[in-house]
């Protein structure tokens, strides 16, 4: 059954987003060259705490850490170790805040000094795919009309969309229903209500859209070891234009 929030919990999501939002932005200027993913993990789940909040990741069906930091071909779940970031890294950091019985989920990949121009195009692809999806999280579309858009806008640029990991709704529990795939034709999948909250998180691959997880049983890489980029809000459907709540403004 997919959750539908009333304004009340809306307004625990709204403050559990903005303190993920801002905790991304932190890890964001904590990236660059010899900065540890240990570092930046560390001061993430510092904050949240500050803010009256606790860690979704920390211990989440035993993940070790508060943040996902996911580093070069990298897709998600990488687990933030001794590693110092490196000139021309690009660095995937994924975090999530449980405030007051709800969470907020978000993510985003971040450059570490003067990258390659394509690994700069492969972040800011990632990160307007969300954005074409947005444009179809509408009262009466159906999720793979999201879904369609961003695999559209991906491959026309030349990259791929990872199918094994998808997008999900979030509330009450980290991981809800629906399922928001990144791929797939439109119009199938249930209808959009307001009150609906979204994580949608394009995972974008620079070569094939295969994956591989190590032997941690966390740690996701590409299948030909080329970079990866992801993008995440946390949306909310409303009878009007969509909602991003996970934005830092206010907090």
């Amino acid at each position: 059954m997919i959750a539908i929030k009333n304004e009340q919990e809306l307004s625990c999501m709204r403050r559990a987003c903005k303190i993920t939002a801002a905790a991304r932005a932190l890890a964001g200027e904590m990236v660059r060259p010899g900065v540890s993913t240990k570092a930046i993990d560390r001061a993430v789940r510092e904050f949240i705490l500050s803010q009256g909040a606790k860690p979704s990741f920390l211990h989440y069906n035993g993940f070790p850490a508060s943040t996902c930091i996911s580093v070069n071909s990298t897709v998600i779940h990488g687990i933030p170790d001794g590693y110092l970031l490196q000139e021309g890294d690009i660095v995937s950091v994924d975090v999530g805040a449980f405030y007051k019985g709800f969470h907020g989920d978000c993510a985003a990949t971040f450059p570490c000094g003067r990258v390659s121009a394509e690994a700069q195009r492969l972040i800011d692809v990632t990160k307007q795919s969300f954005f074409e999806g947005l444009r179809f999280v509408r009262c009466g579309h159906r999720v793979s009309d999201i879904s369609h858009a961003i695999q559209t806008y991906v491959e026309s640029n030349g990259f791929s969309v990872v199918r094994s990991f998808v997008g999900h709704g979030v509330g009450a529990q980290l991981h809800e229903e629906p399922e928001v795939p990144n791929f797939g034709a439109a119009g199938r999948g249930p209808r959009l209500l307001p009150g609906m909250t979204l994580a949608i998180e394009p995972m974008v691959n620079a070569g094939v859209y295969d994956v591989k997880v190590l032997p941690d049983g966390w740690t996701t890489a590409t299948a030909d070891g080329k970079l990866s980029a992801h993008y995440e809000n946390t949306v909310l459907i409303t009878d009007g234009e969509p909602e991003i709540l996970t934005v830092a403004e206010g907090l």
